[in-house]
């Protein structure tokens, strides 16, 4: 939402503990950590709980929407009740959103979906007030360090989901996976309780955007049903044309609702900036390619035999790396300026993708491929999320910062919520196409899975082709100046 004429943060003297941190960091894991999972023990949620591959795809994507819909939003309500307690409303959500999912009964998909769609929101809540309470109770290195926390909780997190599922679901079930996230939230919640609340005083408030809200929402819905239903009601049924001419009504709706309204829901006049622009969509596609840990992990558990643990510890490498070059990314940016380390991070992720679409090779050469590829993966996006975050922020006016980060980060969880979606269609949808594939020449070993095989690499191409339009858009819209030279264009 766009920021008011003159806002000031009304706080105590209080100041940021280590304890705050820790419950802060268990907040976010609750969505990076915990309801991340679904990428790798989609199989066995599927065969459980008896549902079909479209519905199921529809479960693990629907949380990344709903989180990307609405963290806009949250983020504007944090600063006019109160980050805590928008704080302790998200874990609230997480806790029944998990125990939906726990005691989801077999045959049907309501309460995983009810589950999913409150995690999404519970997501929502956390990450914008959980990131303006650092700011608020921590200065100058503290701040540093606090964020540093936030990051490793959020990208450590991400990495380590594949392989925290994969132990879980594989030893004492999948179900025990949101048990713990529970637990985690209560903890999280108990560690946070008694921090002064946070919020600003703003003057001049304008009625919030309902009508842009939703639109986007109905939009955005509609577009999802056609991606994830698309192949099992068939793309020409009627259901998924009626979706596909809501969205495109909608979108023309909300654009129209958007450039004319003086406090939007989401501040086009933005996107003006082509520094920002660029910065936003590459960080949309980059995380779409969420997609790659979905297919990649569900290709070796059902063609190859793995378990969910032994497909989690493909990813070790994605953990390792993306912790450890986070800071490396920081380093570059500071050097460099965003332009290089975003490419850079871009054509080793690219490369990285590249490799796990080998799906024509046996098994164990595939396994071997494929853990290469997400160290890669993992290289590349420590390498972009500094100097992405960076050039999208520091180049708006520090008013409209607000709206530039819950704008940015709606980008990250829409795309992961589309890619993710996109890919397990052309997975799923072509997998199940009788006929011989027209490479079916190249692949390795047996011949009765080839149309999977086939079916998974063009799923994972598609995660190439995304981070290929990232490289694009950063190309055209990043200048070539360093972060600080473009700081003083700007003055």
């Amino acid at each position: 939402m766009i920021a008011s004429n003159q806002t000031k943060t009304v706080t105590s003297n209080y100041r940021g503990t280590d304890k705050l941190i820790l419950g802060i960091v268990l907040a976010v894991i609750t969505f990076w950590l915990f309801a991340q999972t679904t990428l790798n023990i989609a199989p066995a949620m599927s065969a459980d709980l008896k549902i079909s591959h479209s519905v199921n795809n529809l479960a693990v994507s629907i949380t990344a929407l709903f989180s990307g819909i609405f963290i806009v939003v949250a983020g504007g309500l944090a600063d006019r009740i109160g980050r805590v307690k928008i704080t302790y409303i998200g874990l609230l959500l997480s806790i029944i959103g998990s125990l939906l999912i726990v005691i989801s009964p077999s045959g049907t998909a309501l309460f995983l979906l009810a589950g999913r769609i409150l995690q999404g929101l519970s997501a929502a809540c956390i990450m914008p007030a959980t990131l303006a309470l650092m700011k608020t109770y921590y200065d100058g290195k503290a701040r540093q360090r606090a964020l540093s926390f936030w990051s490793i909780g959020s990208w450590g997190g991400s990495g380590f989901c594949s392989l925290f599922g994969g132990l879980v679901a594989s030893t004492i079930g999948w179900r025990w996976i949101f048990v713990i996230s529970i637990l985690v939230a209560i903890i999280s919640y108990l560690l946070i309780r008694g921090t002064p609340e946070s919020k600003s005083t703003t003057t001049g408030k304008k009625a919030f955007d309902w009508a842009g809200l939703i639109a986007f929402i109905i939009a955005m819905l509609a577009i999802n049903i056609v991606i994830g239903q698309g192949s099992g009601l068939g793309w020409l049924s009627p259901a998924i044309i009626i979706c596909g001419v809501i969205f495109i009504i909608s979108i023309i709706v909300f654009l129209r609702i958007e450039s004319k309204s003086e406090n939007g829901f989401v501040d086009l006049s933005l996107f003006k900036n082509q520094t920002f622009s660029g910065a936003t969509l590459s960080n949309f596609l980059l995380n779409g390619a969420a997609g790659t840990l979905l297919v990649a992990l569900a290709l070796v558990q059902t063609e190859a035999g793995l378990s969910s643990l032994q497909s989690g510890l493909i990813t070790v490498g994605y953990l390792v790396a993306i912790l450890s070059t986070i800071r490396v990314g920081e380093k570059l940016l500071q050097k460099m300026g965003p332009r290089k380390p975003m490419l850079l991070g871009c054509y080793i992720t690219g490369m990285g993708i590249l490799l796990t679409s080998f799906t024509f090779l046996l098994t164990k050469e595939y396994i071997i491929v494929a853990f290469v590829g997400f160290t890669l993966f993992g290289v590349g996006l420590g390498f972009y999320a500094t100097p992405s975050t960076d050039a999208a922020l520091s180049n708006v006016p520090a008013n409209m910062a607000g709206s530039a980060s819950g704008i940015y980060k709606m980008a990250s969880s829409l795309g992961a919520a589309f890619g993710v979606a996109i890919s397990a269609a052309i997975f799923y949808g072509l997998s199940t196409l009788k006929g011989v594939s027209p490479m079916a020449d190249i692949f390795m070993g047996r011949t009765d899975n080839i149309a999977v095989r086939y079916a998974a690499g063009l799923g994972l191409l598609f995660n190439v082709f995304m981070v290929v339009v990232a490289i694009i858009s950063i190309w055209i819209t990043v200048p070539k100046e360093s972060s600080k030279q473009q700081k003083n264009n700007s003055e």
